[in-house]
């Protein structure tokens, strides 16, 4: 089974993570290669922390001073005490390492302004550079894509035509449905400044700027629209039917414009440029809530379960799952389509939700074909495909990308079923506090085996460990053995006493409840190479205890759905 995607990603090898540790690896040739566009200019898109955006040609010898006096002159705002970032990294002032169709983001910066810093004054030649963008642009690679320039040709067709798009009703963010001449929805756009608690956001859920930590602390405001792209590039051969996603730079008056952040009633009737999600629009009856688990083919759920455990979805419930009929009678075939992958990729794990963890086609073994697809994914090539697609994801939510893709892998190869899976990611809850995960606990014992340390009884530098630097131990020095996850048949109490003993530490040591215990992207290169090798080698044997206390489970209870049919 060969990938088929629909970007150019060709001829592309696995290469070891310490190879491919920064955020970008392209140059002007690389933008050749992929773009087909000359050296001397690239095309970016820069967005202020209040949501407007400014797509603008640069040049080679342009650089960051450059790029803040154009903001300053198209949009009228303040950039002498403000920073460019590009993902992760703060950009000083060399632009050299920017690619084609980047989008990067103009904070607001403590550091005040050097005394080199050019006067911005407008000029001649700086005054020429005005946003001379289409009505709708798409960024990035995206541009590759032949469906991609379908839909946006039918938007552009539909506004041509007059035909106003319609808001979202539902939901916490900004949405619109966009239509084509007849009136038929054809896509959704998302706003990047109108997700929940974004400067813009329509419904009154604002406070916080574009950067900062949203709904999730681990997903920040403004990034869920480019984690709805990669959950579409991710789901190979169309295996789990994510709709076709892509990000765009697009302009219309119905998008929202709060007065707290821009009174300019003019601009805001013309139209504010804004980068948004644009996804197809899948025509559907209902969705996962209106119907009994019952109907929904054990094959739709192993796959959309599949694509979740190894994009760690954190917000998989009923709502986010369309139901089509792809036949006719009342009580004809569904079909299950995954949408709304916003708070997947988190830049640290945390407690997953998986509606599907409960339904009994999630206990059921996984087929041949769906084995065959686990083993040939390659969580490298993937990681290497998202840098290059969507740089500006950041190397945190890569490495989540990657442990989780591993942990699938050994998971399904292991002979685990999807609710299995499911579970160990899963935290439990005890009053109102939680206990580390089952693969929390894993990346526990891994940290602390690859980092060497053997005495944690100064609580204080645990803490910083666990908070600081990730240093993701177990607490006191406790051998994996001595756990219970070294052997396979050691029996059911042992792996209880053993899995009590992990969870005792881990709670000694974090004395708190913190938002998340395990936290990859503050790992160097260096680190998450040993990490991995680590945590490729305890799963096997953390598997296996699952699997006894599994054993034992199935031997007192009778799993709910026992009965139901397929």
């Amino acid at each position: 089974m060969a990938y088929k995607m629909e970007g150019p990603v060709k001829n592309q090898i696995a290469r070891s993570v310490s190879r491919l540790s920064g955020p970008h690896r392209s140059d002007y040739e690389g933008d050749i290669r992929f773009n087909g566009k000359s050296p001397n200019k690239r095309r970016v898109f820069v967005q202020t922390e209040n949501g407007c955006v400014l797509g603008m040609d640069l040049e080679r010898k342009d650089d960051v001073h450059m790029v803040k006096r154009r903001m300053h002159l198209c949009l009228n705002i303040q950039t002498d005490e403000s920073s460019l970032t590009f993902g992760d990294m703060v950009l000083n002032n060399d632009l050299s390492g920017i690619r084609n169709d980047s989008s990067l983001l103009l904070t607001k910066s403590l550091m005040h302004r050097s005394s080199s810093t050019p006067c911005l004054s407008p000029t001649g030649k700086t005054l020429q550079h005005r946003d001379q963008s289409k009505v709708v642009e798409i960024i990035g690679r995206a541009s590759h894509f032949t469906k991609t320039n379908e839909l946006v040709e039918e938007v552009i067709d539909g506004l041509k035509a007059n035909v106003d798009p319609i808001p979202v009703n539902g939901g916490l963010g900004g949405a619109y449905y966009f239509r084509n001449r007849e009136g038929e929805n054809v896509a959704i756009i998302k706003p990047t400044d109108e997700e929940p608690f974004a400067p813009n956001n329509p419904k009154g859920f604002i406070g916080k700027l574009l950067g900062q930590p949203g709904l999730k602390n681990s997903v920040r405001v403004g990034e869920t629209g480019f984690r709805e792209v990669a959950a579409y590039l991710l789901d190979h051969d169309h295996f789990a039917r994510v709709p076709l996603t892509s990000l765009v730079k697009i302009k219309h008056s119905i998008f929202n414009l709060n007065d707290c952040v821009n009174g300019n009633k003019v601009m805001k009737n013309e139209g504010v440029s804004k980068i948004a999600s644009i996804q197809q629009f899948i025509p559907h009856g209902f969705d996962a809530s209106d119907y009994g688990t019952s109907g929904f083919p054990v094959s739709d759920v192993h796959r959309i379960g599949i694509l979740d455990v190894r994009i760690f979805n954190t917000d998989r419930h009923a709502g986010n799952m369309l139901v089509r009929k792809v036949s006719g009678g009342e009580f004809g075939k569904l079909e299950l389509i995954p949408i709304d992958h916003g708070l997947c990729l988190p830049e640290c794990l945390e407690d997953p939700y998986f509606e599907w963890i409960h339904w009994p086609q999630a206990s059921i073994p996984f087929s041949e074909d769906e084995l065959d697809y686990i083993e040939k994914l390659d969580p490298y090539l993937e990681s290497v495909m998202l840098r290059n697609e969507l740089p500006m994801i950041r190397e945190a939510c890569i490495r989540i990308l990657t442990l989780c893709t591993v942990f699938l892998k050994r998971a399904a190869a292991f002979g685990l079923c999807l609710a299995e899976i499911g579970q160990m990611m899963s935290r439990e809850f005890r009053c109102k506090n939680q206990d580390p995960s089952e693969l929390e606990y894993i990346c526990l014992e891994a940290m602390h085996q690859a980092t060497g340390y053997s005495d944690f009884e100064e609580n204080s530098y645990a803490n910083e460990s666990i908070f600081g630097k990730c240093s993701l131990v177990s607490g006191r020095s406790l051998p994996y053995k001595e756990a219970g996850l070294g052997k396979k048949d050691r029996g059911s109490r042992q792996v209880k006493v053993g899995l009590m003993g992990v969870r005792s530490s881990a709670k000694e040591l974090v004395g708190v409840q913190p938002t998340s215990f395990v936290k990859v992207g503050d790992m160097n290169d260096d680190e998450w190479q040993v990490f991995l090798e680590k945590f490729q080698e305890l799963v096997g044997p953390a598997m296996a205890t699952r699997k006894i206390s599994s054993v034992c489970i199935r031997n007192n209870l009778t799993r709910l759905g026992r009965s139901c049919q397929f």
